[in-house]
């Protein structure tokens, strides 16, 4: 693997990211429908502001029915939570002319599995551990490691 590749090699760049003000119940179709695992948030002019992983609508739902009692206040607590009430804010990023080397340190110095990628402070893109080592391996077959 070439660790000088940049990010913008092997980043996703069809991602959906989702408004501050989307519901609880969008957030969690969209990940029901997807095979990915984070959510880029984004403000009204595309700015990114936060990231929403799996793991963080797991934890709201744990919270609610930690704080809650009974299946009706649950359901009001859950129809008034949006994006915002649940992202994690001032998200780690990447450029695309960031190494892969350096997404991997972050990966793991930080315990992330996905990295949104800005340019002009828009978001272009994201890279996730599963793209590092879809990019190790094919490469390992072409004898590139």
């Amino acid at each position: 693997m070439v660790k000088s590749t940049t990010v913008d090699q092997i980043m996703t760049r069809e991602v959906i990211s989702v408004p501050e003000s989307l519901s609880f119940a969008a957030i969690k179709k969209l990940f029901a429908q997807h095979a990915f695992h984070h959510l880029p948030v984004t403000d009204e002019q595309g700015a990114l502001v936060g990231m929403i992983s799996k793991e963080d609508l797991a934890k709201v739902n744990y919270l609610v029915s930690l704080n809650t009692s009974g299946k009706t206040y649950s359901q009001q607590t859950f129809g008034h939570l949006k994006a915002k009430d649940m992202m994690s804010k001032y998200p780690v990023f990447l450029t695309p002319d960031d190494t892969i080397e350096l997404a991997a340190d972050i990966f793991l110095s930080n315990k992330l599995h996905a990295l949104p990628v800005l340019a002009a402070e828009k978001l272009v893109g994201i890279v996730s551990a599963h793209d590092l080592i879809r990019y190790a391996f094919s490469n390992k077959k072409a004898g590139a490691l």
